[in-house]
């Protein structure tokens, strides 16, 4: 049986937009076998996909692409709102009243009294709020599962708002070299992993310092070698030779010429 599509009676009041979406949701919660059987825990790892797409479309400066993937997680956050309240959980209002609350308690600068005239001001009043709010740690709101130099520059990020930083660059360079040193004299392999993750987080932290997104700057750096690496493949096909049989002498001819031609 074929349901009619929700409607918004006035295509431009947004209100009605949002109702309508959230009934097509509920719709295809009810008749279609597929968006059925979902739980929260079958598209959950469609989440984080949709928000790497997300992230993508950031970064080409796809403002067409950028509007479909906002609108993919849209629809995660309504879905998995409309499954929480089939269970009795909570409902798509709660999580809208929620965080539009979250929203004025944690910018008193704005909606109340409090003075704050600068970012890390606000940030600071921020991390401190949500210790008021019952977190035990000002680092529990740091996903675990977040990509690893991601997360290590969200725990620096929140430890410098109270104060737990370097002063300047060039104690976080002495620390770099200091934790390269360690990392060089170790023969242990247990010890040599934990330092090389030290010498890691020590990169983060200059990477923070300089104003740089660590794990941007790698993916950029994948994206680099991805590109060059690529080439020197299409090199290999033009002259009709099996990568395998190239000296590497050629291959780092090739990805010279790569990082000419690509620069």
């Amino acid at each position: 049986m074929a349901h009619p599509v929700p409607k918004p009676s006035d295509p431009a009041a947004l209100d009605e937009q949002f109702v309508a979406f959230v009934e097509i949701v509920r719709l295809l919660r009810r008749h279609c076998p597929w968006d059925r059987e979902q739980t929260h825990e079958s598209i959950s790892h469609l989440l984080i996909e949709e928000s790497y797409e997300t992230l993508d479309a950031i970064e080409r400066g796809d403002d067409a692409e950028f509007k479909k993937e906002l609108g993919d997680l849209l629809l995660h956050v309504v879905m998995h709102s409309v499954i929480a309240e089939e269970r009795g959980a909570f409902t798509l209002r709660d999580v809208i009243e929620y965080v539009a609350e979250k929203l004025v308690r944690r910018h008193p600068h704005v909606f109340g009294d409090v003075e704050a005239d600068r970012p890390d001001q606000v940030m600071q009043n921020w991390e401190r709020l949500k210790m008021q709010e019952g977190r035990d740690s000002i680092l529990s709101g740091v996903p675990k599962h977040l990509p690893a130099l991601l997360r290590a520059q969200r725990m620096q990020e929140k430890a410098a708002h109270v104060g737990f930083d370097w002063k300047s660059p060039d104690d976080v360079w002495d620390k770099v070299r200091e934790e390269l040193s360690e990392l060089q004299r170790e023969t242990d392999p247990d010890a040599f992993a934990a330092e090389f993750g030290d010498v890691l987080f020590a990169l983060v932290n200059a990477a923070r310092h300089a104003g740089i997104v660590a794990e941007t700057a790698l993916q950029s750096a994948n994206d680099k070698f991805q590109r060059r690496f690529r080439y020197i493949e299409q090199q290999a096909r033009e002259q009709g030779v099996s990568l395998a049989s190239v000296s590497l002498e050629q291959m780092d001819t090739w990805w010279n010429q790569a990082k000419r031609e690509q620069s």
